[in-house]
């Protein structure tokens, strides 16, 4: 076997097990010798690869963020669907999501509500693609809706992130569960359905 080769089942083994305990206990319960245990690993295994803590829990949050954005693209179509239908796919998809891979949705609720502070602008920055890709989305949901007299398509988005805050406030506990996942995310969805339709009764709701 290749040393490149090995070096990468190496530190795939690492990650694997990173994942599962961060997942399971989130970013300050976690232990490092656990880690380590779980795969047979010695600290100077890990070590070699991820100078500390943080770096190691920063590339499980940096993969987390970067598989959900693929697997967005890959799955969002462009095909002629109303905005609701869009908005209603969307969400499904996110939760369809962590739904295969529900060893992120832990590592993803916590770094969206409840980021360790000291690493919250690292974390942010590894969210960005994440971030650029809802604010993409939602412009294409805003692009055929007739928008109000001096409201921007820029003030919509800014809007919606405030109530994201909002939201996600009511959830910055440890240990979120599925439930309460699924909860936020369809508050989430609540709250874009009103930001773009109002409160008013259509019909057909």
């Amino acid at each position: 076997m290749k040393r490149e080769e090995k070096n990468q089942q190496t530190k795939r083994r690492i990650m694997d097990s990173a994942l599962a305990e961060f997942s399971k206990q989130g970013y300050g319960a976690s232990s490092v010798n656990t880690i380590c245990a779980a795969q047979d690993l010695s600290k100077g295994i890990i070590y070699h690869y991820f100078k500390t803590k943080d770096d190691l829990y920063l590339a499980c949050v940096e993969e987390c963020f970067e598989l959900l954005t693929q697997y967005l693209k890959s799955c969002l179509s462009e095909e002629e669907i109303s905005t609701e239908e869009q908005l209603e796919k969307y969400f499904a998809l996110r939760m369809n999501f962590f739904r295969e891979k529900p060893v992120y949705q832990p590592i993803f609720c916590e770094a969206v509500v409840s980021p360790p502070a000291h690493l919250k602008a690292e974390i942010n920055a590894r969210k960005q693609a994440f971030n650029a890709l809802n604010a993409e989305i939602l412009e294409k949901l805003i692009q055929p809706l007739p928008l109000r007299p001096k409201v921007t398509k820029a003030e919509v988005v800014d809007v919606f992130r405030q109530f994201q805050d909002f939201i996600n406030a009511k959830y910055r506990i440890a240990g979120i569960s599925e439930q309460e996942f699924e909860l936020r995310d369809e508050s989430c969805r609540k709250a874009l359905n009103i930001l773009l339709y109002g409160i008013i009764e259509r019909k057909g709701d």
